[in-house]
């Protein structure tokens, strides 16, 4: 691991800690360092001298936090200093002012970028402004984890609807209810996964059948925080992308039944799919649980006793 990859790690550790707050803006860490006193090894060690992350949506930047959290005697080594941030500083007056414009001020002597910020009011210019101010930049440190980390934010904003994580749970022969009857096939475990997923996306959608059969609240109950925005589709009440667009909307679970669930896939209509599978469990019959898609790949699994969840991404999603 290099040092820049080192503390572009750290960057990505503390921007995770605005997931609940920051919305809808992007999480973001940054980390402030400095060279210290040459040793006998002849590799440069450093130190941190500020640190900090996106909070809260109309608060300070990462990097307003992390220069905030300099100690007055370090201030004399900005100068010296490289600046981590993992999402281009921005550029423009929104309700906080440019922070490529306080990088310049504090006079930092290099930034290094995890990956460009799509918005349309910065793409770039960030790194063009500290560029042409003399500034030294890297672009590109841990890009895809970069990437990774704000998925959701970059769906939003270049394809003008929310990030879609499709979800079911099914029994070990591949069904989703017991001959048309709920079934409980998650664990007291995995349902508080499920819920904390819930915590962490604005909205969840399900279908009219599953609304009417089951009663779902759709709601936290089992994880610390905010309930999604709840969506009940059917033929008189389409969903309607632009509409979530339009509600900054940035995430969708779809929770529905098989027919909702099929309607997305058909159109490949989705950027993640979780499914867990209850390898203890079977039916003689009910609701066969919908067929992968061929473009989807597995990008995780975790087994809790005999319940496994699978997430899956689409293979053109996938870095090269």
């Amino acid at each position: 691991m290099t040092v820049d990859e080192k503390y572009m790690w750290r960057c990505l550790q503390l921007a995770r800690n605005g997931r609940q707050n920051a919305k809808p803006n992007p999480m973001v860490g940054a980390v402030i360092v400095v060279p210290m006193a040459q040793q006998s090894s002849s590799a440069t060690e450093y130190r941190i001298i500020g640190e900090g992350y996106h909070v809260r949506c109309g608060q300070g930047h990462a990097e307003v936090n992390a220069f905030a959290s300099v100690r007055p005697e370090d201030e004399s080594l900005l100068s010296q200093a490289t600046i981590y941030v993992s999402l281009e500083p921005c550029s423009h007056y929104g309700k906080t002012p440019p922070c490529a414009d306080l990088i310049i001020r504090k006079g930092v002597r290099r930034v290094v970028v995890g990956c460009i910020d799509e918005f349309a009011e910065v793409q770039g210019r960030g790194i063009k402004k500290l560029r042409d101010a003399g500034t030294e930049v890297t672009v590109g440190v841990l890009e895809e984890e970069c990437k990774a980390l704000n998925r959701r934010f970059f769906t939003f904003h270049r394809l003008h609807r929310p990030y879609i994580i499709l979800k079911w749970a099914q029994t070990a022969n591949g069904f989703i209810d017991d001959n048309g009857q709920p079934l409980a096939i998650s664990n007291a475990f995995t349902q508080m996964l499920g819920h904390k997923l819930r915590a962490e996306e604005d909205a969840i959608l399900v279908g009219r059948v599953t609304n009417e059969r089951e009663h779902p609240q759709l709601t936290v109950r089992h994880w610390s925080g905010p309930s999604p925005k709840r969506l009940v589709v059917d033929r008189q009440h389409p969903l309607s992308l632009e509409t979530l667009y339009h509600q900054n909307i940035q995430s969708l679970i779809v929770e529905g039944g098989r027919k909702t669930l099929e309607s997305f896939l058909a159109q490949n209509l989705w950027d993640e799919i979780r499914v867990e599978t209850n390898f203890s469990l079977t039916v003689n019959g009910g609701t066969r649980a919908p067929h992968l898609p061929a473009n989807a790949v597995v990008i995780s699994q975790q087994q809790y006793d005999n319940n496994i969840i699978v997430n899956y991404t689409i293979t053109s999603k996938l870095p090269d």
